[in-house]
């Protein structure tokens, strides 16, 4: 039977598991029989029968992300069916491609591995944190952990539990249990258990999700889930913004999910981490003209959990030439570099946040003249400590700081995410987190 061509891809994703074709419902085998093309990574493709599925068998090329528009516009006119591991829409190829076409692509969904991992182990799924190795760097897992929570890794490979448990145990996190569960869903499913102090770098199966019952060593340094971590978690050499006034600016910068942050003269990173510690998908970026500095900012990102945090090296304005546009500004210091000022508040949009802290007179005058003409919320935070006074106590001050922060007026620009789609297409937001897609 001959089907008519069109312009845009016949596009279907089914998700399948590790117990392959006879896992599947009627609906999804139905689509793969139907398929005159059946695109997926070769582990997948493998699961299919020869006589159900006679379409075109397409492994995906590596790296994925770059070949999906051209096998698409490859095979446009003909029906595609498209494989994912598990459900295509949680860290799946549904993401990418809901970008590529335009439109989200029709999906049959299968479990993921979080709920069979949460199913073996009996954790309610609303009550476990997620982090996924695949496609990013271990070290996320940090920020996640907290003493008493249970946090389920998605595994990269074989290798991934070993690298979880060393992480574990430099985060001071050693005494924390491990269960590996391999092969979720197949016929060789399969469990290890012990403890992160003891784990081996022997390899586990390939397909693994490493779920860890998060326990905190005795004397290991507590960091809580808000800003305002304790000095001690960074290396800094006197360039840091200390945790009173740093818990202050995060709450004047007030960072929402999907957000982007320019940290100006970035110092130790603290600003810019704990910007995105509060949320996965914020980003930030942090200007910092001494290398050494920017070198140990990379250090302090990634073991508080933000690997992803982009060190820019170089003077502020002109390093922010090429920066995307972002939702708030720190200036931390250079406030008087010519045009710095300027330049930050050219570059946020309507109802993007300004703050700003100095201790010198020359910077506060500058910023007292930027209040004038822009209103915000222009204050002193003063902080002591309380210190031996012979055999008494008494306060030992901090230098108080000036802080100005303002929202810039205007109207609000309207999210991506909230548009009318095309007739006959559902509506769709992008997962901010999307993984190595398969």
């Amino acid at each position: 039977m001959n089907h008519p061509r069109t312009p845009h891809p016949d596009v279907t994703v089914v998700g399948i598991g590790a117990d392959g074709w006879g896992g599947l419902g009627d609906a999804a085998r139905g689509v793969l029989g139907a398929a005159e093309v059946v695109v997926g990574g070769a582990r997948q493709l493998a699961l299919l029968p020869e006589d159900a599925c006679r379409g075109e068998r397409v492994a995906w090329p590596s790296p994925l992300r770059a070949a999906v528009p051209g096998l698409m516009e490859a095979h446009a006119g003909r029906r595609i069916a498209v494989l994912a591991s598990g459900d295509p829409m949680f860290y799946g190829i549904g993401r990418t491609l809901n970008e590529v076409l335009g439109a989200p692509p029709r999906i049959v969904p299968h479990p993921s591995s979080v709920a069979y991992a949460c199913a073996r182990l009996g954790w309610a799924v609303e009550e476990t944190e997620v982090v996924t190795a695949v496609g990013r760097p271990v070290a996320r897992v940090a920020a996640a952990l907290h003493h008493g929570r249970r946090l389920l890794v998605l595994s990269a490979g074989s290798g991934t539990p070993a690298e979880v448990a060393a992480l574990l145990r430099d985060r001071g996190f050693g005494p924390s249990r491990m269960r590996v569960l391999e092969q979720l869903g197949s016929e060789e499913e399969h469990q290890r258990e012990g403890v992160a102090d003891t784990w081996g770098d022997g390899d586990c199966d390939a397909l693994n999700v490493v779920a860890v019952d998060c326990c905190r060593a005795p004397g290991a340094l507590r960091l809580g889930a808000v800003p305002g971590l304790p000095d001690d978690a960074y290396e800094h050499d006197g360039q840091l913004t200390k945790r009173h006034i740093r818990a202050a600016t995060l709450g004047a910068l007030a960072p929402a999910p999907g957000e982007l942050l320019w940290d100006i003269g970035g110092g130790s990173g603290s600003i810019a981490v704990e910007w995105m510690r509060t949320h996965p998908s914020c980003r930030a970026f942090s200007v910092e003209r001494d290398p050494v500095r920017a070198e140990r900012m990379r250090r302090n990102a990634e073991r508080l959990g933000v690997p992803g945090l982009d060190v820019v090296p170089g003077r502020a304005p002109g390093a922010l030439a090429q920066l995307p546009s972002p939702d708030a500004v720190f200036i931390g210091g250079g406030l008087t570099a010519p045009g710095l000022l300027d330049a930050c508040w050219a570059a946020l949009p309507a109802g993007g946040r300004l703050v700003a802290n100095t201790v010198t007179l020359e910077s506060e005058a500058l910023l007292a003249e930027w209040y004038r003409r822009h209103g915000g919320d222009l204050v002193r935070l003063a902080v002591a400590h309380a210190v031996p006074v012979g055999a008494f106590t008494g306060w030992r001050q901090a230098m108080p700081v000036t802080q100005w922060a303002v929202v810039k007026a205007g109207p609000l620009p309207v999210p991506e995410s909230v548009s009318v789609p095309e007739p006959g297409f559902g509506t769709g937001t992008p997962n901010a987190l999307s993984g190595d897609d398969r």
